[in-house]
């Protein structure tokens, strides 16, 4: 199968998107005939050198996009000058007689981009997409004020509804995939060819078991993120004033930013100070052996449009008390984990201990979850697994064509 594959940024050494997009490209690679158009940063290693199973056309990233890097990460600013690339490259191409048998925008993420395929005359995948949740009406007031440059998102809503040419990309693609079910709820009513659930992250292997506290009424639960209020930390802390009857339970947090400081002074309010602890921002090893060292992954997450964290913990076997929502609900099911309908913060609080609650005091219970969770990247999370279930999605577009090709109507 000839695969072309689009992306403004591939690159093993960096973080996000650039890494995760490597990731399916070198899988995909080792399944296709795959080439590549991207950017290359100015800096950064070159995509052809990481890539040497795939054939890579690059382009020099503008340097002015680059300017703020917040800002290129969340609007990718140089995306009609990658777009304008891409169609120049493909109109070329056409005129050499290159040919391909799908092609496949895979980044960005974001589900706010009009696709240069369009039109192309290969049928494209688009996806996967995430992002464009927004935050609970009941959890606004404690988030606070985003920068300007992210309230943005809060027009994807109107263009999925009357831009035109986003509407024709996601129209007319042969497939759009999502990080999870609840995307294709956002794109509203385009009227999608064909909706797959798909999420971007994998998982490289699985972590070895570990024994881990089989002790009832005692539990360690693990947070691991950034340091911002959808990412549920300060909902987990209030769960422990619902618990003061199990001093037993405990949270260790792993992660830093502006969030720290009002959970700090939650946890003093709450007196809850010899039961929280705060590592701040730790290392990729310090990381994984947190994952080995507690009982439970706690990270009632609300705006959480993948969870990739959930996979680290998972691949480790820990179960997970997460959000009934976005990515999470997606992730985790009840065979790994127990999640928790996204209300208001003092019910989400209470049922987060409730979940703590009931794990601390079964853990044959949470052995099962954590063995669950471990199967489950096993089956599904494994890159070389996400790869195969790719490439079956593209020949399921290619075999349709293909047989309209051999017995045309009429």
């Amino acid at each position: 199968m000839k695969l072309l594959v689009i992306a403004p940024n591939v690159d093993a050494t960096d973080v996000g998107e650039a890494y995760v997009a490597f990731k399916w490209v070198e899988a995909l690679a080792a399944r296709t005939d795959l080439t590549l158009l991207t950017f290359h940063r100015p800096g950064r290693p070159d995509p052809a050198g990481q890539l040497p199973g795939a054939r890579v056309v690059s382009w020099p990233e503008p340097g002015w996009a680059l300017k703020h890097e917040r800002l290129n990460a969340m609007l990718k600013p140089a995306w009609p000058v990658f777009s304008r690339h891409v169609r120049n490259w493909l109109k070329d191409a056409r005129a050499r007689g290159e040919a391909f048998d799908v092609a496949h925008q895979l980044m960005p993420q974001a589900a706010r981009y009009a696709s240069p395929l369009h039109k192309s005359g290969i049928p494209y995948v688009i996806g996967p997409l995430g992002g464009a949740l927004d935050t609970p009406e009941a959890f606004r007031d404690e988030a606070g004020s985003a920068p300007a440059f992210t309230r943005m998102r809060q027009l994807d809503g109107f263009r999925f509804r009357h831009d035109p040419w986003l509407r024709a990309s996601y129209a007319d693609a042969d497939l759009v995939l999502g990080v999870a079910p609840y995307v294709r709820d956002v794109l509203g009513d385009i009227p999608l060819r064909r909706f797959e659930p798909v999420l971007e992250l994998g998982a490289d292997d699985i972590a070895p078991k570990v024994a881990r506290n089989g002790t009832p009424r005692a539990l360690r639960l693990l947070h691991v993120g950034r340091g911002v209020r959808t990412k549920g930390l300060r909902d987990a802390i209030r769960a422990l004033d619902h618990l003061r009857d199990l001093p037993g339970i405990t949270l260790t947090s792993a992660g830093d930013g502006e969030e720290l400081a009002p959970c700090r002074a939650e946890v003093q309010r709450l007196g809850l100070e010899d039961r929280v602890t705060f590592l701040g921002r730790r290392p990729r090893d310090e990381i994984e052996t947190l994952y080995q060292t507690h009982d439970v992954f706690c990270f009632p997450s609300f705006r959480e449009p993948a969870g990739g964290v959930l996979y680290e913990a998972m691949r480790h076997g820990l179960p997970v008390i997460t959000a009934a929502r976005g990515g999470p609900d997606w992730i985790v099911d009840d065979s790994c984990g127990l999640r928790i309908p996204v209300t208001e913060p003092g019910d989400f609080a209470r049922r987060i201990a409730q979940a703590a609650r009931a794990l601390a005091l079964d853990p044959g219970r949470r052995e099962a979850l954590g063995e669950n969770a471990h199967a489950k990247i096993a089956r599904d999370g494994l890159w070389p697994h996400k790869a195969d279930r790719m490439v079956d999605l593209y020949q399921g577009i290619v075999a349709p064509r293909e047989c309209a090709t051999a017995y045309p109507k009429g």
